[in-house]
């Protein structure tokens, strides 16, 4: 793997959603040409415009190696918040991935424990019927548990939601849901709950890497394809869902690339550029 070229002063920073925004589960032909042509646009724009890019993403960095293998794609950005941002890599040009001291020191004050979050669960099913389902077919990070909640109702549905999020708020643990993307691995008809440090996620790592960068929000850029992208487009002054984007992401942000995956993130940031 190598990395995209590091600039010595950082003027833009890029940053994009792994799966289904970067990159394409199906792997089709015409889609991996143009995830290459985006590699080769985004090491132009780099020397060029002194751009930074990283990955926000819910998938591991394991997962991502492994999915870049199975693409044949060759570059890696300069920093990468795996896990849902509860990791923050920065990329050597050696391609090597080193932890950034201040993220790891937000989270080791969060206090975020495993047993805090199955006491949790286990409060949901006792006091309010409340089941949620582990997601042990991606594993569980040190510091993302990841569960699929089923719905019955949809009057129901948003009850539960609230709950969920009310108890993780008094447990003091952070907590994403969306609704699943069938695309990227995950069950049709089911959300995704997400148990997080308190202080991190996407948002937060958005922050973080553009305070870090040192980049004005004026010259900051993002796309997404899903609901828990959606905060992580409202942090930068640019932010674009892509045409492949699930519905639900669709009814909370209107600022939609007009061609799915690497084509509609392309397409954008030629205009930006003005190339």
């Amino acid at each position: 793997m190598e990395v995209i070229y590091t600039p010595a002063v950082t003027e833009y920073l890029i940053l994009f959603d792994f799966d289904e925004t970067y990159y394409p589960h199906e792997c089709l032909p015409e889609q991996l040409k143009m995830v290459y042509e985006l590699e080769e646009y985004l090491q132009q724009l780099a020397r060029n415009h002194q751009v930074k890019i990283a990955w926000v993403t819910g998938s591991s960095v394991q997962q991502i190696q492994a999915k870049m293998k199975l693409a044949g794609m060759t570059q890696l950005p300069h920093f990468i918040a795996s896990n849902l941002g509860t990791e923050m890599w920065e990329v050597e040009p050696d391609g090597q991935l080193v932890t950034v001291p201040s993220w790891a020191k937000i989270i080791r004050a969060s206090g975020f424990s495993r047993r805090d979050v199955e006491d949790l669960i286990r409060e949901l099913k006792s006091t309010f019927n409340i089941v949620l389902h582990e997601q042990t077919q991606f594993g569980q990070s040190g510091n993302k548990m990841n569960y699929y909640y089923y719905p019955v109702s949809a009057a129901r549905t948003q009850y539960d939601i609230s709950i969920i999020r009310q108890l993780a708020a008094n447990h003091g643990i952070g907590i994403n849901i969306n609704i699943c993307n069938p695309k990227a691995g995950d069950p049709e008809h089911a959300y995704d709950v997400d148990f997080i440090p308190a202080g991190t996620g996407k948002k937060a790592a958005v922050q973080f890497l553009m305070d870090y960068s040192q980049v004005p929000l004026s010259k900051t850029l993002a796309f997404g394809d899903s609901g828990n992208d959606i905060e992580m487009l409202q942090m930068v002054a640019h932010g674009y869902l892509l045409q492949n984007a699930t519905a639900e992401a669709k009814s909370y942000h209107n600022n939609i690339a007009p061609y799915p995956y690497a084509e509609g993130i392309l397409h954008v940031c030629r205009n930006f550029f003005g190339e």
